[in-house]
Order: structure tokens, then C-alpha cells, then sequence
């Protein structure tokens, strides 16, 4: 695991601040959450702005600069190493709620200064890293909608209930349409099919983890016919409910 080298905190640059030129003795996540400036890194000139991130590490040479009128709101931590060789030079933060909440956590949890929180402080940056790591990517996953990201929950929580897509739709705030269109976007499959999936999911857990027989099963995942169940599990899966329940359990 890493280690912190000087403590992870906010701060809000003075009006008349600037860097450099200085070399890194360090790494440091540098992650602006407001405000507009420049910084300048081993000659190449990036845009400070919200959710711009960047690392700089040991020997990287900076000079950066704000607007006093549009002052930049930093998080900043320093560390002992960076072993990705993954570049993070103003990369675009684009889930900026979950990133900021990593930042607020890693940064109490230091204050806490229990070996446990320091340790998880430490967790947390490295998780900051692995998510840049993500975002840096070309190929960086869209942002997850948190309304299908919701009922997506729901309906894996809760296979077994009735889940009409017009009232999961009035759930996420949106027309039947636009809900189809971009929960099938986000799952890859449509609602219906989805909590077929779902339930299949499910009753494969059940059939593994317990004792209820298949009617029960079928029953608690809201199927009014066990041969319906069975069929449709089948065609799922490939195979009845008993024959998966026999390769589950050997």
C-alpha cells in the first residue's frame, strides 16, 4: 500500500498564488473542485478547472497559475509512489459526486489519526488513482444514470415483486419511452427481460444456498405456475431447475 506523505486536505488558493517553476519531490493527486486556471506541466500546457484532476510525480516540472477573480479550490494529497504509468494530466473527472466523496472521506479519515483510519485514508487514495486510472482511459465507461442505476437496484433487491414498467418509470422521473430507451442502454436489455434475468439470477442463488423446493422458489420470485417457472428458467440457463440445482451442489 502507499503512503501518505503529507496530509490529504482542501484549500482555496490565495488571490495572488502561483507554482513554480518547481520539480516534484513527491507524487500528488491535485484535484481542482472549482475556480479557473493553468498549469503547466514538463512543457505542455493544461487546463485547472472543475473536476480537472491531475499527478504529478517526482521530477515532473511545474509552473500553474488562477484568475484571483475565479480563485481554484483544491484537494490535494502527497504520496510516496505512482507504479501505474498511467499519465493523469487534467484529466476530466466526470462522476465528480462519487469522487468527491472518496476526497471528503480520505481526508477525515486521516484526521482521525487512528492506525485503522489511516490506513483506510491511504485506501482511499489509491482508490482515487484507480478510478483516474478508469477515467483516463479512451474507452472510460459513460457515468452511471442514477435513476436506472436505482431501479436497477430495486429490482435486483426485490425480484420477486411485481415491477410494471410504467410505474418503474414514474420511479426514475421519466416517460415509458425515454425510460426504455435508456435503461436498455445501461443494462443491455429491456425491463422485461432484465427482471427475467433477475429472477433467474435469484432462483439460481436459492437453488445453490437453500432448501426450498422449486415450487417455493418459484413462488417467492412471484411466479403463479411452477411449469411456467421451470420453462423459463430453462430457457435461460440452458437446463430445468433441478438438473442446475444438482450441478450447483455436486
Amino acid at each position: 500500500m502507499l503512503k501518505i506523505t503529507a496530509a490529504p486536505r482542501f484549500y482555496r488558493c490565495e488571490p495572488g498564488w502561483s507554482w513554480g517553476p518547481l520539480t516534484m519531490p513527491d507524487c500528488d493527486l491535485w484535484y481542482v473542485l472549482a475556480g479557473e486556471g493553468t498549469v503547466e506541466l514538463n512543457g505542455r500546457r493544461f487546463p485547472a478547472s472543475a473536476h480537472r484532476c491531475f499527478v504529478f510525480v517526482p521530477g515532473d516540472r511545474i509552473k500553474a497559475a488562477h484568475d484571483p477573480r475565479r480563485r481554484l479550490r483544491v484537494f490535494a494529497v502527497h504520496f510516496d509512489r505512482w507504479d501505474n504509468g498511467v499519465e493523469v494530466h487534467g484529466v476530466k473527472v466526470r462522476d465528480a459526486a462519487f469522487f468527491g466523496a472518496l476526497a471528503r472521506r480520505c481526508a477525515a479519515s486521516y484526521r482521525a489519526n487512528t492506525p485503522a483510519c489511516r490506513r483506510q485514508s491511504a485506501a482511499l487514495v489509491e482508490q482515487m488513482l484507480l478510478h483516474l486510472c478508469v477515467e483516463a482511459e479512451p474507452t472510460a465507461p459513460p457515468v452511471v444514470d442514477s435513476r436506472i442505476s436505482g431501479v436497477v437496484e430495486m429490482i435486483q433487491e426485490e425480484p420477486g415483486r411485481r415491477w410494471p414498467v410504467p410505474a418503474l418509470a414514474a420511479r426514475a422521473g421519466l416517460s415509458r419511452s425515454q425510460f426504455t430507451r435508456r435503461f436498455t442502454a445501461v443494462t443491455g436489455l429491456a425491463p422485461k427481460n432484465f427482471l427475467i434475468q433477475a429472477r433467474v439470477e435469484r432462483a439460481k442463488q436459492l437453488l445453490c444456498e437453500t432448501d426450498m423446493t422449486v415450487s417455493q422458489i418459484a413462488d417467492a420470485l412471484g411466479y403463479r405456475d411452477v411449469y411456467f417457472f421451470s420453462r423459463q428458467f430453462a430457457q435461460v440457463t440452458g437446463q430445468p431447475p433441478t438438473a442446475c440445482r444438482q450441478r450447483l451442489t455436486g
